[in-house]
C-alpha cells in the first residue's frame, strides 16, 4: 500500500453508496429475521447483537485508532503489528465470553440458546479482526473498506434467506448468517493486505499503543457516561418513551452516513497536511446532509409513516426533527474532528508520550464527552423531574433536545480549539448554494406530504433529482464534476467495447 494509491474522494463516494446500500439491506435483514423468529427469539437477537457483544468488544477499539495513525504514517510492521495486538485482545474477550456463558444462559429461559450463544463467540474475534483490518486500509486504500461493507451486507441477506427461511434454523440461522457473511468479509479485507502482514512485528510499538489505549478508554468511559441520559429516559419514560426517541433515530442516523465521503481524510492529513483537502471534503459532505436533513425536516410523519405504517410513531415527529438537526451537527463534527486527528503530530515518531499527549488538542477532543455530560446529564435530570410529567413523547422530545444543543456547545468548543491550531476554509458560496437548492427540493416534498411507503421512496427520489438538477444549474464546479463522471463513464465503456470488436474481428477472419 503506498501514498499515492489514497484516493480521497472516489474513497468517500464508494463508502457513502455502501452505508445508503445498507439500509436496504438492513431493512431486508430485519424484516426476515423479524417476520420469522418467534417474538422471544427476536428479543433475544436483538439484546444479544446491540448490547451483549458491545461489553466484549469494547476493547477492538484502542489498538486500531493508533494502528492506523502509524500505518498512514509508514511505520514498518505496524499492520502487522495491529493486527497480532487485536487478535491476541480479541482471544482474551472470547475466553472471558465463554467462561462467562454458564453464567450468562443460567435462566431457563436462556437454556435453549446455548448453541446459539457458542456460535455467536465468532462474532467477537471478527469485530477484532475486521476492525483492524478497516483501520489499515483507511490509512492507505479507504475504497477497499466500502467494498468489504458492500460484500458483508449483501451476503449477510443471502445467507439469512439461506438459514433462516430455506433451512428454516430460526435464531441459529440469524446468528450464522452474520457469523459467515463476516468471516468472508474478513477473508476480503486479510487479502486485500496480504503483503503488509508479511512484514515483522514491533513490539515498541504494543508498548507505545498500550500506553495510548489509555486515553482511548478514557474516551470510551465519557462516551458511556454520556450515554447515561438514555438510561434515565427509561427510569423516567419506561421502554415506550425510549421507543419514542429510538425510533425517530434509525431516519435521522442515515443522514451521519454523508460523513463517511470524508472517510479517508484523517490518514490523509497525516501523510500530508494539506488543509484544502479539508475543504473540499467539508464541501462534499455537506452537499449531501444538507439536502437529507432538510428532506426529513419537510417529511417527518412520511418518514415516520415509513418506519410503521399504522402511525404508532407519528407523535414522535418533533423528536425526529431534532434529531435531524442534531444529525447535520453531529456529521459536521466528525468532519473537524478529522481534520484535528490528522494535523496532530505527538505520535509523529512512532512514540506516544504520555505528557504530551495529555498537553496536546487529542485530549482535548478526548475529554469532549465528559463536557458533554456535565451539562447534559444534570439539566436532563431536572428537566425530566419537572416539566415531562408522565409524558413519553414530551420526554423523548426534551432528552433529544438536550443532547442536540449540548452537541452544539462541545462543536463550538471542538471549532475553536482547532482554529487556534490552522485555518480551515469554510466554503460559504457552496453552502448557500446548497442550503437554497436543499429548500426548494424541501417546499416541494412538503407540499406532497405522501402518506404511504412506496409514495415516500418516490417522492424521496424525485427530491433528489429535483436537488441536484438546481445544483447542476447554479454550480460550475458541479457541472464540471458531472462532466468528468460522464467522461469515466464513456471512456470505461470504451475499454470494454474494444475486447468485443477485437473477437468479433478475429471470429470473421477464421
Amino acid at each position: 500500500m503506498e501514498k499515492k494509491e489514497i484516493r480521497t474522494h472516489y474513497s468517500g463516494v464508494i463508502l457513502f453508496i455502501a452505508k445508503m446500500v445498507t439500509v436496504a439491506t438492513g431493512i431486508v435483514f430485519t424484516l426476515v429475521v423479524a417476520n420469522t423468529l418467534a417474538e422471544a427469539d427476536y428479543g433475544t437477537f436483538g439484546f444479544f447483537t446491540t448490547t451483549m457483544i458491545s461489553y466484549f468488544t469494547l476493547f477492538s477499539g484502542p489498538i486500531t485508532f493508533w494502528t492506523m495513525r502509524f500505518v498512514a504514517r509508514d511505520k514498518e510492521g505496524a499492520t502487522k503489528t495491529g493486527t497480532a495486538g487485536n487478535m491476541a485482545l480479541a482471544t482474551i474477550a472470547t475466553l472471558v465470553y465463554l467462561a462467562l456463558l454458564p453464567i450468562i444462559t443460567a435462566s431457563p429461559e436462556l437454556q435453549k440458546y446455548v448453541l446459539v450463544y457458542v456460535v455467536a463467540a465468532a462474532q467477537i474475534i471478527e469485530t477484532y479482526l475486521i476492525n483492524v483490518f478497516e483501520a489499515c486500509l483507511q490509512a492507505k486504500r479507504p475504497h477497499f473498506v466500502g467494498y468489504g461493507l458492500l460484500v458483508g451486507e449483501v451476503l449477510k441477506v443471502l445467507f439469512v434467506y439461506l438459514f433462516v427461511i430455506r433451512l428454516q434454523l430460526g435464531l441459529l440461522g440469524a446468528v450464522l448468517s452474520l457469523v459467515v457473511a463476516f468471516a468472508i468479509k474478513m477473508a476480503f479485507y486479510f487479502k486485500m493486505i496480504w503483503k503488509e502482514l508479511q512484514q515483522k512485528i514491533v513490539l515498541s510499538y504494543i508498548k507505545e499503543w498500550l500506553k495510548g489505549s489509555a486515553f482511548n478508554l478514557y474516551s470510551i468511559l465519557g462516551d458511556r457516561i454520556a450515554a447515561v441520559i438514555f438510561l434515565m429516559l427509561t427510569i423516567y419514560g419506561g421502554t415506550t418513551a425510549y421507543g419514542y426517541w429510538y425510533a425517530p433515530l434509525q431516519i435521522a442516523n442515515v443522514i451521519t452516513y454523508s460523513t463517511f465521503l470524508a472517510f479517508a481524510l484523517q490518514p490523509k492529513l497525516l501523510a500530508d497536511p494539506n488543509l484544502e483537502e479539508a475543504t473540499v471534503s467539508l464541501r462534499i459532505v455537506l452537499m449531501f446532509a444538507i439536502p437529507m436533513t432538510a428532506g426529513v425536516l419537510a417529511l417527518p410523519t412520511s418518514y415516520l409513516i415509513f418506519l410503521k405504517e399504522s402511525g404508532y410513531y407519528l407523535a414522535a415527529a418533533p423528536v425526529l426533527v431534532i434529531l435531524a438537526i442534531d444529525a447535520l451537527i453531529s456529521t459536521v463534527s466528525t468532519i473537524f474532528t478529522y481534520v484535528l486527528y490528522g494535523i496532530e503530530k505527538v505520535d509523529e515518531k512512532a512514540k506516544i508520550p504520555f505528557d504530551k499527549v495529555v498537553k496536546s488538542r487529542l485530549f482535548i477532543a478526548f475529554s469532549l464527552p465528559y463536557v458533554h455530560s456535565a451539562i447534559a446529564l444534570p439539566t436532563a435530570f431536572y428537566v425530566l423531574n419537572t416539566f415531562a410529567g408522565n409524558n413519553p413523547v414530551l420526554m423523548a422530545t426534551y432528552v433529544a433536545a438536550i443532547n442536540t444543543v449540548v452537541r452544539l456547545i462541545t462543536f463550538i468548543v471542538l471549532y475553536r480549539v482547532l482554529h487556534k491550531a490552522v485555518k480551515v476554509r469554510i466554503p460559504w458560496k457552496s453552502i448557500g448554494e446548497f442550503v437554497g437548492a436543499a429548500s426548494v427540493m424541501a417546499l416541494v416534498l412538503f407540499s406532497a406530504h405522501p402518506t404511504r411507503r412506496f409514495d415516500t421512496l418516490a417522492l424521496t427520489a424525485v427530491g433528489g433529482l429535483i436537488y441536484l438538477g438546481l445544483l447542476i444549474a447554479v454550480d460550475k464546479e458541479i457541472r464540471a464534476f458531472v462532466r468528468t463522471i460522464l467522461q469515466k463513464i464513456g471512456k470505461q465503456t470504451e475499454r470494454i467495447r474494444k475486447p468485443q470488436t477485437k473477437h468479433t474481428a478475429t471470429q470473421g477472419r477464421d
